[in-house]
Formats: C-alpha cells, sequence, structure tokens
C-alpha cells in the first residue's frame, strides 16, 4: 500500500569533530586501575564457574550494553579475552557505536537531552557513514555486523583502536556479535544506512552467537546492563541450540545489574507485585530450569566488572 515513508536522503548530518562528547580515553579503566570498595559473595562462586568452565574448554560469554563502554570498562573486558577468560563477547548496537567512535576519535556520548531539541541527536556524518560502510563491505564478504566492524577499524588503523573491543575480539580470533533492532540506534539515521545489509549482518551474528550458546553446556553466560537485547537475544538462543539437540542442562547465568530485585517489586497495602522483569526471567531463571544455576549481582559496573576481573586474572595466572 502507498503508505507515506521518510525520506532518509535528506537528513542532515554534522562532522564528528564538532560534537561535544562526555566519555573520552582518558576516563578509560584499566586492568591496574584500583578497585573500588565492593564485597559480594555470589561473585566469588561466579568467578570459580567461570575458571573451573575455562579449564573443561567450556564457552564464556558476555553481553553487554553501551553502558557498560561509556563507563571505560573496555581496556579490562580486553584484558580478559587476552587471557582466554572470555571467548564470546556480546553487545546490543549501543555499545558497537560507543566502542567505534572511541577507536576513531577518543570520545563518545552525546549530550542527548542538548541535541535532540533541534534534531541534531545522533547526526554526526562520520559515525553513520562509515559504521554503514564497514557493515556493507562485510556483508558483501559474508561478515557478521561484529567481524564487518572490527575489520574496518583494523584495516583503517583507527588511533585509538587499541581500545576498541571490536578491534581488539577481531585480532584475537574472539567473536564479537552485534545484536540490533531496526530503528533503535543512531547509525540508522543516516543516508548510507541499508537496512537490509543491517539486517543480515546482524542476523549471521545471531547465527555466530546461538552456535556458542549452544556449546554452553558446562560453561557460563553473563550480562551485563543489556536490558532488552541480551536477555532476548539469550533466551531465543537457547530455544534453538535445545530444538537442535544439544543437551543444554548444566550451565551458569549471572545478570549484573544496577538494581538489586527488590528494586523491581512494587509494595501495594500488604501485598507486593513483582515486576515482569525480563534479565531475571530471561537469564537467571528460565534458562536454568533443568539443572543450571543463576545469578543476579547488583552493583556499580564500575565495581562489579573490575573486581570479577580482578579475581578472574588472580586465578588464571
Amino acid at each position: 500500500m502507498p503508505y507515506p515513508a521518510i525520506d532518509l536522503s535528506k537528513v542532515r548530518t554534522y562532522s564528528l569533530s564538532q560534537r561535544s562528547s562526555r566519555v573520552k580515553v582518558t576516563d578509560l579503566i584499566y586492568a591496574d586501575t584500583p578497585l573500588p570498595e565492593f564485597t559480594n559473595l555470589e561473585l566469588d562462586e561466579v568467578v570459580e564457574r567461570i575458571i573451573q568452565a575455562r579449564q573443561r574448554g567450556a564457552p564464556v560469554i558476555w553481553m553487554i550494553g553501551g553502558h557498560v563502554v561509556k563507563r571505560g570498562l573496555a581496556p579490562v573486558i580486553i584484558d580478559l579475552m587476552q587471557r582466554g577468560a572470555i571467548t564470546h563477547l556480546a553487545s546490543n548496537g549501543a555499545a558497537a557505536i560507543h566502542d567505534f567512535e572511541i577507536a576513531f576519535q577518543g570520545h563518545t556520548s552525546e549530550d542527548v537531552a542538548t541535541s535532540l531539541e533541534d534534531g541534531s541527536f545522533g547526526m554526526a556524518e562520520e559515525t553513520g557513514a562509515f559504521m554503514n560502510q564497514a557493515v556493507q563491505q562485510g556483508v558483501r564478504a559474508g561478515m557478521g555486523m561484529g567481524e564487518a566492524l572490527g575489520s574496518w577499524i583494523d584495516q583503517a588503523q583507527y588511533p585509538y583502536r587499541q581500545h576498541s573491543l571490536l578491534c581488539q575480539a577481531f585480532r584475537l580470533g574472539v567473536p564479537y556479535s552485534v545484536h540490533v533492532a531496526i530503528g533503535t540506534d543512531i547509525i540508522h539515521q543516516h543516508p548510507q544506512c541499508d537496512f537490509s545489509a543491517l539486517g543480515w549482518a546482524s542476523g549471521q551474528d545471531f547465527k555466530v552467537f546461538t552456535y556458542t550458546v549452544s556449546q554452553l553446556e558446562g560453561g557460563v553466560f553473563c550480562n551485563f546492563g543489556s536490558a532488552v537485547i541480551g536477555p532476548e537475544v539469550f533466551l531465543k538462543a537457547v530455544s534453538i541450540a535445545r530444538n537442535l539437540g544439544h543437551p543444554l542442562r548444566l550451565f551458569t547465568t549471572a545478570n549484573f545489574d544496577l538494581l538489586r530485585l527488590d528494586d523491581y517489586r512494587k509494595p501495594i497495602g500488604d501485598d507486593q507485585i513483582d515486576y515482569y522483569y525480563r534479565p531475571r526471567k530471561n537469564i537467571v531463571n528460565r534458562p536454568t530450569a533443568l539443572g543450571g544455576k543463576g545469578f543476579h549481582i547488583a552493583g556499580d559496573h564500575l565495581a562489579t566488572i573490575p573486581h570479577l576481573a580482578s579475581r578472574l586474572r588472580s586465578a588464571l595466572t
């Protein structure tokens, strides 16, 4: 039917160099950065399960949201990939965009509230143009989105590529799958956006991710700050793996959240309504119902990820 549709070719962009960013390479956290105070007994058990998984050759998957990159934690995660503590990295589109901008120019994260007022939000030319070109080039070579972006950053020799999860995962041969929803990311606003290429690339990454999940028996899946994409993608991957006959029963899941589970319960009179909290249902509870174990660990990612990484480094040294 002839429904009216917007013409993205008329979108006006501006140079990324003109944008003020809130996160810079000087804000990055490293393996030797002093640890903040944090105590959680369940974290020790998650660490032990990750160590056991790697000793038996089982996968350790990390799913991250954009907040993890914006908090400057990429160097800590890169260190764990180099040590073999992470065998598959996955993220939503936002994390990939922040990572790409860090690699390209050393800073990321615009002031959304201010730029939204005049329609300039997300309209940085280089981010949209280069990421879309990278995806489209990668699709022609049969690459998923994560591999395409990592390869592009590496070949272009972006000045801050040593801090890029996409680039370093590509160099290490660690799968980095990017899981997007159409219309959620700023590069979808750009005139060069090819939605068929985005769909194919992220679809390929979903298949790569699902293969890793199919091997997850005895392994560990951790989710850091992805409230929607991560839990939904993981649940579907588990279902496909079991549908295809993979023995997916005994594995560990851990959801690292900024809030406690009790923060999602609302008292009404003498009763409590338990919100349908997606990460709790789709990561902690449902996938492990056949005999695995799920954890929910609350705390700022600036505390939980460095503490988790520090304990893993000590054990893997």
